[in-house]
């Protein structure tokens, strides 16, 4: 029971009892907002108080406050990433242009979200790893498979007679950037972005499509 500043008497709902999934389950999805929030300079005695739990019952789920941000990784970004869409960007039976479209299509869906977009920036700058482990695992499985497929779609030498180069993997991170910098402008800059973006993507491929029709030959000629 507490005392309003009126004098008055209320009784606030006591705490459910929670079994111990429940517990962190609870504190990683309340991290998560509180990292989106704050940044990771954010202190987990303040994420506690936010909560209304003792310091200590944090860690006894979280050995550290970075184990906790480690499950914040896997919860926020790898439970995202889609198994299928290293397939997708491998198949050739089908346009790379096409394949892309749905694949970008399927990205902004999973990653244009507040929290993500808030941490990844965060994790940035913060030098905390969680941007150059995602960063890696788009480079790995989308940018450089996308480079091979680009190559074979225009029928120039394989990767394995000529290795790719950075001019090459820089206009496939120019194309990504471009999508993911609506998710900037709308989460991290507050700043008006297109909600429906089915043929704002459309457009960034084939744009980057016929660029690059023009310009990697040359590239590739070059290096080889």
């Amino acid at each position: 029971m507490t005392i309003t500043e009126d004098g008055a008497t209320e009784t606030r709902p006591r705490r459910r009892n929670m079994r111990a999934p429940e517990r962190e389950q609870a504190i990683l999805d309340e991290a998560i907002r509180f990292f989106a929030e704050q940044g990771f300079a954010g202190q987990t005695r303040e994420l506690a108080k936010r909560m209304g739990i003792t310091h200590s019952a944090i860690y006894r789920h979280f050995p550290s406050k970075e184990a906790l941000i480690e499950r914040v990784y896997e919860h926020v970004y790898l439970s995202r990433w889609k198994s299928s869409w290293g397939p997708l960007i491998a198949d050739r039976s089908r346009p790379l242009e096409q394949r892309l479209r749905q694949f970008y299509r399927e990205y902004v869906e999973q990653v244009f979200d507040h929290d993500w977009v808030r941490i990844f920036v965060f994790s940035g700058l913060r030098s905390v790893d969680i941007t150059s482990r995602y960063l890696d695992k788009v480079r790995g499985e989308v940018i450089e498979p996308a480079c091979a497929a680009l190559r074979a779609e225009f029928d120039l030498p394989d990767i394995s007679e000529v290795p790719l180069c950075e001019r090459e993997t820089e206009m496939f991170w120019g194309l990504h950037g471009r999508v993911f910098y609506i998710a900037i402008r709308r989460y991290v800059y507050q700043a008006p972005a297109p909600r429906d973006l089915d043929e704002i993507i459309s457009d960034a491929v084939r744009i980057f499509v016929i660029g690059a029709r023009e310009v990697l030959p040359e590239i590739v000629r070059r290096e080889g």
